[in-house]
């Protein structure tokens, strides 16, 4: 099957890193993970991730302490988990390249969109890490942020869920998925598929949004591919 996109933006939440410890990075569940990400790469397709670090921290579930330490800390772990799945990649073979928001030498390159599309035109993974480098944004933003300034076709936003529903659908089994729906109605329903302003960011730059299941990391390849899975949402 051709090929739909050339260039992608997945994003992916810290959590399917940690696999069934709920905590940390499971390598065992980085191999799966990396070998798709191997295949869809070596087919030509430009791989840009952004991680989240919530297998270590959530800035916004650490109580009294200040907001903007605690989101430092966050970004923080966004690194550990980007340092991570690089290392995974580089195990199957596969050329990755950590870019950091601020700089952190020893760790990654700091962030520019040029030397990004470079790397990505070179056929590497670029996986970027500390989110926007502020306070006050999630690692969506920064996913819709990253992806408007490579020019990304689509983010790809792997969860633990197969779309996006009208409500929960671990607490209501009558929930309704839909096979496709705008930002507009997304912030209007005030749907949980990403804050707020990351769905604005993506409806202003004209940037498509496909939520699947994380459950089976083929499901990257038979996005790449065009297959009908998960949920698109358009602009």
């Amino acid at each position: 099957m051709s090929q739909k996109y050339k260039r992608i933006l997945l994003k992916i939440s810290g959590e399917a890193l940690a696999g069934e410890s709920k905590f940390g990075i499971n390598f065992e569940t980085l191999k799966p993970l990396a070998k798709v990400i191997k295949n869809c790469s070596e087919s030509g397709v430009q791989i840009a991730i952004v991680v989240g670090g919530g297998n270590f921290w959530r800035g916004r579930t650490s109580g009294n302490m200040n907001r903007v330490k605690a989101d430092h800390m966050g970004m923080l772990a966004t690194v550990i988990n980007a340092i991570g799945l690089s290392d995974a990649l580089e195990e199957q073979g596969v050329k990755s390249q950590v870019m950091t928001s601020i700089a952190i030498p020893q760790v990654g390159e700091l962030y520019s969109p040029e030397k990004a599309i470079k790397h990505l035109e070179k056929g590497e993974v670029v996986i970027f890490g500390y989110g926007t480098g502020n306070a006050f944004f999630s690692t969506d933003t920064a996913a819709s942020l990253r992806a408007a300034e490579i020019q990304a076709e689509i983010i790809f936003k792997a969860t633990n869920v197969d779309g996006v529903y009208d409500s929960d659908p671990s607490k209501n089994p009558d929930a309704k998925k839909y096979s496709d729906i705008t930002f507009k109605e997304v912030l209007a329903k005030n749907l949980n598929v990403m804050d707020s302003t990351a769905a604005s960011m993506c409806r202003d730059n004209d940037i498509s949004l496909l939520v699947f299941s994380m459950k089976d990391p083929n499901n990257i390849s038979k996005a790449i591919n065009g297959e009908n899975l998960g949920t698109v949402v358009h602009p």
